[in-house]
């Protein structure tokens, strides 16, 4: 764990030493609290139709990270075998996948670090609808999010343990994340509605995990499981790719 949380460390500090950060930060605060402002404040200024919910910031803020998670996860490993350091590191007495992992946490608590910023927006909403906001959508609502950011900053990882430039990793990180984000539904939703084979396709659907139960005030477990899954098995991927270019 040792090694891990140094990685994590020197990773989440080298967001802040360049301008990666402050300008994912801007994009997101800027368009958040422009869709909050709009859809809420004056939404509940006018008190016409009903109240604004939480779904106003968590919906927006899902897609805003997902799309930010290139910028966040294209360096961590591809940076690290354009300069040759990764050898230095494997060299070092960490294990691959404790670099892997290391990596990953280190952008993994930048985002958590950005959504963390973000809950001054629902702290707004719930001082200005009364009796205050529907408590539940706003935990499963953030919830969702911290396994979104979880396991698309996993996938970050692994796309950038292939690469070693950073427009190349960038590049591939975000198609791969607007296929399974925006196109990914549609598709699952053509492969018919019955049959064990149909249930499987649906169950891929990245985006309907979120925006079907999470956003809506529900915890089912098999979302939870889903993010988790992807999460772990991106990060196996990244440690087979590690290792696989050690020994190639």
């Amino acid at each position: 764990m040792h090694n891990i949380w140094t990685i994590s460390k020197r990773e989440y500090n080298l967001y802040f030493s360049s301008p990666v950060a402050y300008v994912v930060a801007f994009f997101i605060l800027l368009m958040v609290g422009a869709i909050f402002y709009f859809f809420g404040l004056v939404a509940s200024a006018s008190q016409q139709g009903p109240a604004p919910g939480v779904d106003i910031v968590t919906y927006p803020l899902a897609t805003l990270l997902v799309l930010a998670t290139p910028a966040i996860t294209t360096r961590l490993l591809a940076e690290e075998r354009r300069l040759g350091t990764i050898e230095l590191l494997q060299t070092a007495p960490v294990r691959d996948w404790e670099l892997v992992v290391g990596k990953w946490m280190g952008g993994f608590l930048m985002m958590l670090t950005l959504l963390a910023i973000t809950l001054i927006y629902p702290i707004i909403l719930n001082m200005l609808v009364k009796p205050g906001i529907d408590q539940g959508p706003l935990v499963s609502g953030y919830l969702g999010l911290i396994l979104l950011c979880a396991a698309t900053v996993a996938i970050g990882v692994f796309i950038s343990s292939l690469f070693s430039n950073q427009i190349a990793a960038f590049a591939v990180t975000l198609g791969l994340i607007i296929f399974i984000w925006w196109i990914m539904g549609p598709v699952t939703n053509a492969a018919g509605s019955t049959g064990t084979a149909a249930d499987v396709v649906k169950y891929l659907d990245y985006n309907g995990h979120f925006t079907n139960n999470l956003v809506r005030g529900i915890i089912d477990l098999k979302d939870v499981v889903f993010y988790l899954s992807v999460t772990a098995v991106a990060l196996l991927f990244s440690t087979v790719s590690v290792e696989a270019r050690r020994w190639g």
